[in-house]
């Protein structure tokens, strides 16, 4: 009966229609996310004098890179399900996109553009870096939406009794008969936590260019390497023996919580390396830069575009008065005609 009854109380994906067009709860969250997203960019780029209308052509560039990015890193790890019908590809309505190719897909189309407008890109990187982070918060709820990206399977009463979860929540954590572990929660909320971190970092003087979106690389990760150990549909591949036990002993730690997942194929998660990669990347780069003197501007310092300063330099170089050639001729008379 109560079984029947959560089943019943599952949250419809589809949130409304528009005539024949069905408009789902994923993308009014994902919308959500990316506005959100902006008007923190915004309200902090206001403190360096860039203006609003920089973040929303930036927004409008990276948001279809990042879709591009999402689809391309899964279906690269994925191709043996496409390359038999490589039109596929393109339904990313049936699922299959990777955050990490998100991350990458929207970094390297946002460097394009910073970099065009004459902008250091480390400096708009940090206003931009906790942006990317709420969205990646509140876009979790959509997965919850969508009953996926979820863990392995727990009772209900591990979810009622131990996490204090609503029942809304409990509720659609009921899949294919097995409650699970609601892993797009976990990742939501060490998410928002890590926004409020960067918040508190960003206001710190010994804080300099770049290691705002370096920190976010590293909390990121981290939350992510933990939590993906949990889930049942993670990307993978079949490594060697020493990997998977290296990767294991990292991971071990959450045993005294919660057994892995179960995986379908591979032996090791491909976003459990990505987020080993990018935290010793991400640290070994701000030693780098400081060691190197890279990173000599802090984040407080003003943010200023090289084209903006060439304008500057060209203004004060030219004459404040072009000569005008009538001007000049009436000069000339006056001259000639002068009895002195």
């Amino acid at each position: 009966m109560q079984l029947s009854l959560a089943l019943a109380l599952e949250i419809n994906p589809i949130a409304f229609t528009l005539g024949p067009l069905p408009v789902r709860w994923y993308g009014i969250i994902l919308g959500t996310a990316a506005l959100v997203g902006l008007l923190l960019a915004v309200r902090e780029g206001k403190r360096f004098g860039i203006i609003p209308d920089f973040f929303m052509d930036l927004l409008l560039i990276g948001v279809p890179s990042a879709i591009v990015g999402a689809r391309l890193y899964y279906v690269a790890f994925k191709w043996q399900d496409y390359k038999d019908n490589p039109i596929d590809i393109i339904k990313i309505w049936e699922g299959g996109i990777a955050i990490y190719g998100a991350l990458i897909g929207a970094l390297i189309a946002g460097f394009i553009y910073i970099r065009k407008k004459g902008y250091n890109f480390w400096r708009i990187a940090d206003i931009c870096a906790p942006s990317l982070l709420i969205g990646q918060a509140i876009g979790r709820w959509g997965n919850f939406m969508n009953q996926e990206a979820y863990g392995s399977p727990v009772t209900e009463s591990f979810l009622r009794d131990n996490l204090h979860l609503p029942d809304f929540i409990v509720n659609q954590m009921l899949i294919d008969g097995l409650y699970r572990h609601p892993t797009f929660l976990y990742e939501s909320l060490w998410n928002f936590v890590g926004v409020l971190l960067l918040f508190l970092l960003r206001r710190q003087t010994f804080v300099r260019a770049g290691e705002i979106l370096l920190s976010y690389a590293i909390w990121y990760s981290l939350g992510r390497f933990f939590i993906e150990g949990l889930r049942t549909d993670s990307l993978a591949f079949t490594g060697p023996a020493w990997l998977e036990s290296f990767v294991n002993a990292l991971w071990s730690p959450m045993l005294l919580w919660a057994p892995p997942g179960h995986m379908d194929y591979g032996n090791i998660r491909i976003s459990q390396i990505v987020a080993i990669v990018a935290i010793i990347g991400a640290i070994a780069l701000i030693m780098f830069r400081r060691a190197k003197g890279y990173s000599q501007e802090r984040y407080s310092d003003p943010i200023v575009s090289t084209k903006e300063q060439t304008a500057e330099v060209l203004a004060e170089t030219k004459p404040e008065q072009q000569a005008d050639p009538e001007s000049e001729l009436k000069t000339n008379d006056i001259e000639e005609n002068d009895p002195r």
